[in-house]
């Protein structure tokens, strides 16, 4: 007999309505994977992206469930795993969705232990958008000591984190957001904001090193339309061989040698040992995930509006226990 859960549910495209709380099947782990007894789950753009149909569309008729971040106690390990035992407490990024739920199938790969210094909550904020910053930072931009990056939507939910880690590893840190996280990111280690509904940033940053674009698509027309100019207008603060990541779309190549510069495209993979020298960076102090709301698994059609909306600060969870 299958054993159920509660999860919450999509079974056609939509708006937040199309979230059905509901009971579904619980799912068994393979060998290689983690069953995980899921505390609470992160919200992410790409949740709604799906569940509306913009990306990753799935064919018909189809159950999915939502959700890419999660944090919880490890059930059972699969035969095949010994790097974790029933009890311990970890987060990850799981693959293919499945997090808006009580219990969650995880590759091993993919999950480490959660940070000491932190609850399931503030634990669960993290996966996708702290491996999304470490993965552009680092991985495509190579930031460095000494270099000047400039970081779009700084108060957001990869924006924050991204902060604190290019701040970490001893960069000069400009941050757009709108004038009420001024303070907020100051808090964090940006060394220099920008008010982008007062003050266009291209005339304040210059010779940038780094631009990481984390400005959020598929919200609406006129979100979409900033968005694009925004990134637009990021070539020109580049300095030769500068480097733009963009998070949200492919950059195009021509402009960028155009300008005699680089564009990159990011979308966080899973990485157990990212994760894991995340968590350190996390209990060293280096590192703090900030909470804007904490909802109930019944109230994702909530958490989805509001993230939507694309104005939120640091990260919206979902608590599941």
């Amino acid at each position: 007999m299958t054993e159920l859960m509660k999860g919450v549910q999509i079974h056609k495209y939509g708006g937040p309505g199309v979230l059905n709380y509901e009971e579904v099947s619980r799912p068994k782990p393979k060998e290689d994977e983690l069953l995980v007894r899921v505390y609470a789950a992160g919200v992410n753009p790409a949740d709604w992206q799906i569940r509306s149909g913009k990306r990753a569309r799935l064919k018909e008729p189809f159950s999915f469930i939502p959700g890419f971040d999660v944090s919880g106690v490890v059930e059972t390990a699969g035969d095949n795993v010994d790097s974790f035992e029933a009890g311990e407490a970890v987060y990850g990024m799981l693959r293919n969705g499945g997090g808006y739920a009580q219990y969650v199938a995880i590759g091993a790969a993919d999950a480490a232990r959660k940070p000491k210094s932190l609850d399931h909550i503030q634990a669960a904020a993290l996966p996708v958008v702290s491996l999304t910053a470490w993965q552009s930072l680092f991985g495509a931009a190579e930031l460095s000591a000494g270099q000047k990056v400039l970081i779009h939507a700084a108060a957001g939910g990869v924006g924050h984190i991204a902060v604190q880690l290019a701040k970490w590893k001893g960069a000069y840190v400009i941050g757009t957001a709108s004038g009420r996280n001024e303070d907020f990111l100051h808090s964090i280690g940006v060394d220099e904001f920008i008010n982008y509904k007062k003050t266009r940033f291209e005339c304040i940053a210059q010779d940038v090193d780094v631009v990481l674009d984390a400005v959020i698509r598929d919200a609406g027309p006129l979100l979409n339309y900033a968005a694009e100019q925004t990134l637009k207008r990021s070539w020109k603060i580049l300095k030769k061989n500068g480097i733009l990541v963009s998070i949200c779309a492919e950059p195009s190549t021509e402009i960028a040698s155009a300008y005699g510069v680089c564009g990159k495209y990011v979308r966080a993979q899973p990485n157990a040992q990212q994760l894991a020298e995340i968590a350190e960076l996390i209990d060293s102090g280096h590192i703090r995930p900030f909470i804007s709301q904490v909802l109930s698994l019944k109230e994702a059609d909530k958490a989805h509006k509001l993230s939507q909306k694309g104005h939120t600060r640091g990260k919206i969870v979902l608590k599941v226990i």
